[in-house]
């Protein structure tokens, strides 16, 4: 049974505002029973705990590693652990599935909230709010499963009665689930977020996204135009209904992570976190570094740079960069604390069809010029936040002349995207002060950091975990999603002029005049020729690289074991067809003892 924690069931600003007070005066609980949902207040708080929970995921470290690890996108960082998950190699069932419990455990009180919620005293369209809500997390609870695992149990009623035995319902089943949930959810649901559901709760619009790729990817599966089409509609709609929907692009990419814009028009579903510690699960000044609910995305990229970045570092006879010197870096808040988990895949492959290539800089950000996404998404210059001294005859300095670092004002590093002659310590023939380190020089402890997810807003306490929200669904989702469809559909005309207006976006730059916009608009805009799967997921790279879709883009589109084989080094040997789905937890297979043995996916 899910136990509810009173006082930890506050995920949504405007429930810490509007529906605080009576879920606080709710007797603690053990386990929920039926009467709970008797009243407003129980329905309220069954529907908020379910979004604390979904932050107990998005933005964690294990469940961020497997959205993302594995993929074309992802290679090991310096500090990544075992990396069974980036590799595959001894993946199964007792190292997998962080969420697999919460799921089913969220799904259970949903089906509480649905069953017992529909004569709680509340004005009708209240009430059916409420249960829209309801059937939209239920909905996007079973999407995420059904895409991991394929068959899943599949519950509608709410479980009073501990059981041993279990069984997995076919997927088809789960999507017919999903799909009735979620269309019956956009009905209801507001077009913007309303009390007590404020911030960036679900919507009509973000039912119906989700409504839209469930319907995409069960088209895959099934190679099913008409479900394709039915996706490529509602993507349409969305659009189209924007403005009633509070929606928009941002004209500049890089607005869409600027922290005061984390609820602003271009995002549609947050998972929420605060500030107050007592609703965020952290100690103020504690340096958390795990935990439930807490988010730690802004350092799971973020290369050691206090320990790399010694500014006579210099590149040995085998070519690689070796750290010399003292550092030119202490830890702050503005690059963030160094996890090292994970790094941006530029590995070249020395032959075959990608000799010479890395899906990095290759693939995905080839148009780095005009393309304003890969700037907006990594750091590339870390500006001294220590003074250091550099006397001439200091080890392996080779500049030949002494210096003290400026803070605030000298380049400590310097991660160009093209190669730089004279780097680590030249550029070209003039000295540079800190270190220059090209894309020759990368390795996994050094590398370009996604600077998306920042907090500079930790000031002194700059380790506490983040309590910027974490963004599932960005509107741009909804053109790229459609252009998929469409594409799928048979449209490419129409997935073109998707595709176009995202990459026109990208185009844009503040700092670029009108003529220059125009040109890189330009240069950015594509034909139907140009469109192929393959086209739509280095499409998706580029604008949501790091947001917790890969994995389940690639597998969606059926890509993962050919593109991982292409481009990703250290899963290419381990990978095979069997990976497309999750291993069932081993702790799921233990507890059914009862009846038919709980079945683990083929080849685990």
């Amino acid at each position: 049974m899910k136990a509810i924690k009173v006082g930890c069931l506050i995920t949504l600003t405007a429930l810490l505002s509007t529906g605080c007070e009576k879920i606080l005066e709710e007797n603690p609980q053990s386990q929920i029973v039926p009467s709970y949902f008797n009243s407003a207040a129980g329905v309220l708080g069954g529907i908020a705990g379910v979004y604390n929970d979904i932050r107990s995921q998005w933005g964690t470290e294990g469940f961020t590693v497997e959205m993302q690890a594995g993929t074309d996108e992802f290679l090991m960082g310096a500090s990544a652990g075992s990396g069974i998950t980036y590799t595959y190699n001894g993946l199964n069932g007792s190292n997998f599935g962080s969420a697999w419990g919460t799921a089913f455990q969220d799904i259970n009180t949903l089906n509480g909230v649905l069953q017992y919620g529909q004569t709680i005293d509340l004005p009708e369209t209240t009430r059916k709010q409420y249960l829209a809500q309801a059937k939209f997390l239920r909905g996007f609870w079973y999407f995420y499963l059904v895409q991991t695992w394929g068959d899943v149990p599949l519950h509608t009623q709410f479980i009073t009665v501990p059981s041993q035995e279990a069984s997995r319902q076919p997927a088809a089943q789960v999507y017919e689930l999903i799909i009735k949930d979620l269309t019956e959810a956009s009905a209801d649901l507001p077009n913007q977020p309303t009390a007590p559901f404020l911030g960036k709760a679900a919507t009509k619009p973000v039912a119906q996204l989700l409504l839209a790729k469930a319907y995409l990817t069960r088209g895959w599966l099934n190679n099913n135009v008409t479900d394709f089409t039915q996706a490529a509609n509602i993507c349409a709609d969305i659009i189209a209904s924007k403005s009633s929907y509070g929606l928009d692009l941002w004209q500049d990419f890089g607005d869409a992570f600027v922290p005061a814009n984390d609820y602003g028009k271009e995002t549609m579903f947050v998972s929420d976190h605060v500030l107050d510690p007592k609703y965020g699960y952290y100690q103020v000044g504690a340096g958390a570094s795990g935990g439930a609910a807490q988010n730690l995305t802004p350092w799971f990229t973020t290369w050691n740079y206090p320990n790399n970045s010694g500014i006579n570092s210099f590149k040995n006879t085998a070519g690689t960069l070796v750290n010399s010197g003292p550092s030119g870096m202490i830890r702050d808040s503005q690059y963030g604390r160094p996890y090292v988990r994970m790094r941006p895949n530029s590995y070249k492959w020395p032959t075959g069809a990608n000799a010479g290539k890395s899906y990095f800089l290759d693939q995905a950000f080839t148009k780095r010029d005009v393309d304003s996404r890969y700037a907006s998404s990594f750091y590339s210059v870390y500006i001294a936040n220590t003074s250091v001294t550099n006397t001439p005859n200091a080890a392996n300095n080779m500049r030949g002349i002494g210096y003290t670092t400026v803070a605030g004002a000298d380049t400590a590093v310097w991660i160009p995207d093209i190669e730089i002659a004279g780097a680590p310590q030249f550029v070209g023939s003039r000295p540079f002060k800190g270190i220059v380190v090209p894309p020759s020089l990368w390795n996994n402890g050094i590398f370009p950091s996604l600077k998306k997810f920042m907090d500079p807003s930790r000031g002194a306490n700059f380790n506490d975990p983040s309590t910027r929200p974490v963004v599932l669904y960005r509107f741009s989702d909804v053109y790229l999603t459609g252009a998929e469809a469409y594409l799928k559909a048979g449209d490419a005309a129409k997935a073109v002029a998707l595709l176009n207006t995202v990459r026109q976006r990208a185009a844009f730059r503040k700092t670029n005049t009108s003529a220059q916009n125009a040109a890189a608009a330009t240069a950015l805009t594509i034909t139907a020729a140009d469109v192929t799967v393959d086209f739509i997921l280095d499409e998706r790279s580029r604008e949501f690289f790091g947001e917790w879709q890969r994995w389940h883009d690639l597998v969606r589109t059926r890509s993962l074991v050919r593109r991982v084989k292409a481009w990703n080094p250290e899963a290419a040997p381990y990978i095979q067809d069997f990976h497309m789905l999750r291993p069932i937890p081993q702790s799921q297979i233990d507890r059914v003892v009862q009846g038919p043995k709980f079945p683990q996916n083929q080849g685990y």
